[in-house]
């Protein structure tokens, strides 16, 4: 019971770390190498405290439960940010993204069956 939580914790967490990557890259284009800029731009620092958030509960989870279970897991991230990417940045999908998405659900879904 306790490593399915921690499954569900590690996926959320993955959601978090993706919402990150997609608050700072569109704070990117409004970056410059002045301090202010960096401290004043709110989508780098939500990005950041996103990112943040989820290494802590990847910690957590790493330290509950099996590193051979949970880190797998982290490899979600990449749908979320693919899913994030189309919706709200409009970039493209093609059959390599979705063949990539595949593989990526097929592993998390032996490496469930095999633990």
């Amino acid at each position: 019971m306790i490593q399915l939580k921690l499954i569900i914790l590690v996926i959320f967490a993955a959601f978090l770390g993706a919402i990150g990557a997609l608050f700072i890259k569109k704070s990117s284009g409004h970056i410059t190498l002045n301090l202010k800029s960096i401290i004043t731009n709110k989508n780098l620092l939500f990005g950041g405290v996103a990112y943040l958030i989820s290494v802590i509960i990847y910690l957590y989870s790493l330290n509950k439960g099996e590193l051979s279970v949970i880190y797998p897991l982290v490899s979600t991230t990449y749908i979320w940010t693919t899913l994030f990417s189309i919706k709200y940045l409009n970039e493209k999908i093609n059959k390599w993204k979705i063949m990539g998405i595949v593989v990526i659900i097929l592993g998390v879904i032996f490496i469930g069956i095999g633990s």
